[in-house]
């Protein structure tokens, strides 16, 4: 299996390496531990009832609308990952989950959603997919309003 040389270009085969399958379990926030947990056992069990031997079961904290979740991201590039399975599509992506799809597709790889109860209408899905999003960042900038005005009162009870 070695370079073959046609017409002044040397071509040299892909490795082919052995594809494998991971759960991606995600939560928001660290208060959501226990669930974190629970989701990580059913995606192993789902794993080992569609018959895979070892599934590596990766966990991650953070915002479905944050596209720089390090574990998320390791797992999108790394090629050898053939199958990844997630509980529901919002765990992976919240938004644009038909690009990631298609993305892997392309490559020879899949998503498994175990739970894929969710709108068939592609109209409410956009919509649900925005009001999550604004929610989100409402949500947000009222948490980092808040811990600035903790932050300002604990500073002012200090000065007193």
């Amino acid at each position: 299996m070695g370079a073959k040389r046609r017409g002044g270009t040397c071509q040299i085969p892909r490795r082919m390496e052995q594809s494998h399958t991971v759960c991606y379990a995600r939560v928001s926030s660290s208060d959501q531990k226990d669930d974190l947990t629970r989701q990580a056992d059913r995606l192993k069990a789902f794993a080992l009832g569609m018959g895979v031997e070892k599934p590596e079961v990766v966990t991650e904290t953070g915002s479905g609308m944050n596209d720089k979740r390090r574990k998320l991201n390791r797992l999108l590039s790394d090629p050898t990952v053939g199958t990844l399975i997630v509980e529901h599509r919002d765990r992976l992506a919240r938004m644009n989950m038909g690009l990631v799809e298609s993305a892997l597709k392309a490559q020879g790889r899949r998503i498994i959603v175990v739970d894929d109860t969710e709108p068939d209408d592609d109209l409410v899905r956009d919509m649900t997919e925005v009001l999550t999003s604004f929610c989100a960042r409402l949500y947000g900038r009222r948490a980092a309003k808040h811990r600035a005005e903790k932050a300002l009162e604990a500073m002012r009870d200090e000065r007193v």
